[in-house]
């Protein structure tokens, strides 16, 4: 039973990073390439969510402006709320502009500034954005470019960081990479079910309120679309650029508040999957539904070993399958060298590339402890709907 319980984990683990991912390639290759989309610039609204952003509303804006879209096909709809420093003032200026803004002096959350706006919207495609994301200049009419397909319901845009000195950096930015390569599969498959709400587009008409106390909007929206018959595609060439939290600490309480919304996002929608489509319910479950229990898979192998080295029973036939001498006490130091590697990491400040390769066991500790303590908040009632913010390393 010990050796049955290590392996789960394990083989568990190992699905989630890179069983799903290859199963994953190896389907999406079966099926053929898709048609470049027709290019057309249908109306859009590109809605900005924001909340005391005082020090990048400016820029942001200026950049939005920038953008190479037709203006008399573009309305840039502002969302602020509840924010008490100079971003409505900010905001107003740009009115000459035709900014337009929507904004309540009590701070509600995210998705309810968003409610408010909606009203507001006078497009047919709506984008969302956030305040501390830029995007290329070509990035809105590569999101909008696969709606000329009337099967999709909403494009999800790239997330990339922003080149920095800092090992934390190199890991996050590689981490998206990982997941950019994970939608491109499920796009080829037919549906991309992973978006980042920073840029994402949606059909108006699809677009569907999530319910107050749901945390993360983006991935309710998405499954949405998905519910209706429609398929979400990931477009890479709509990139958006963001500079990773200040420290790891600050990126450890981000990753919870996500977490904790896809602990809830779990219970919520596991009745709302799209079961009719087994497909799409697959990717779901692989790739969002399973990845916030990696931390209770790391927990039980490392608690299966321990306990297979305090009863140690020797077992002639299949040593490794049930975990008996070597093999408990090989794994055993593995685990700890590979938690010692991770500790060193937050510790020591490394350099080059061997410093970034070093750096990865500290990266997927934090981010599964940050998984346990999003899990934490979830059952105790201490996530809501209020995000909390924090620092990024942004360059004036």
């Amino acid at each position: 039973m010990i050796g049955i319980i290590f392996w789960l984990s394990v083989l568990g683990i190992f699905y989630v990073y890179a069983g799903y991912p290859l199963i994953l390639t190896l389907l999406a290759r079966l099926r053929p390439r898709t048609i470049p989309y027709e290019a057309k610039t249908p109306g859009v609204t590109l809605l900005i969510a924001a909340y005391n952003e005082e020090d990048i509303i400016k820029a942001k804006l200026e950049s939005s402006l920038k953008l190479d879209y037709p203006s008399d096909r573009l309305q840039i709809l502002v969302a602020a709320d509840g924010s008490d420093d100079r971003t409505v003032e900010i905001v107003q200026s740009f009115a000459p502009h035709g900014v337009e803004l929507s904004y309540e002096p009590v701070r509600c959350g995210k998705m309810s500034a968003i409610n408010r706006a909606i009203p507001h919207v006078r497009h047919e495609i709506l984008v969302f954005s956030d305040a501390n994301n830029f995007y290329d200049e070509s990035t809105l009419r590569e999101l909008v470019r696969p709606f000329s397909a009337p099967e999709v319901g909403a494009v999800a845009g790239s997330k990339t960081i922003v080149k920095e000195e800092g090992v934390l950096v190199e890991a996050d930015s590689l981490y998206w990479r990982y997941e950019s390569y994970i939608k491109k599969q499920e796009t080829r498959l037919g549906s991309c079910t992973g978006v980042s709400g920073e840029v994402f587009a949606i059909r108006r008409d699809l677009f569907e309120s999530p319910p107050a106390a749901v945390i993360n909007d983006d991935f309710f929206l998405a499954l949405s679309v998905i519910q209706k018959g429609y398929r979400i595609i990931y477009t890479p060439e709509a990139r958006s650029w963001e500079y990773v939290s200040s420290n790891e600490r600050d990126e450890i309480v981000r990753r919870s508040r996500i977490i904790a919304g896809r602990y809830q996002a779990i219970v919520m929608s596991i009745r709302k999957l799209p079961y009719r489509r087994p497909l799409v319910v697959w990717q779901v479950v692989s790739h969002k539904y399973l990845r916030p229990l990696v931390p209770f898979m790391m927990i039980a192998a490392f608690l299966a070993n321990v306990t297979a080295l305090i009863w140690n029973y020797p077992i002639k036939s299949f040593p490794l399958l049930s975990l008996s001498l070597p093999f408990n006490w090989l794994f055993f130091i593995l685990q700890i060298v590979f938690y010692l590697l991770a500790w060193l990491g937050a510790q020591v400040a490394y350099t080059g590339s061997l410093g970034k390769l070093l750096y990865l066991p500290t990266f997927l500790v934090n981010s599964n402890y940050a998984a346990l303590l999003g899990f934490y908040k979830y059952v105790t009632g201490k996530s809501t709907v209020i995000w909390e913010k924090v620092p990024r390393r942004i360059n004036s």
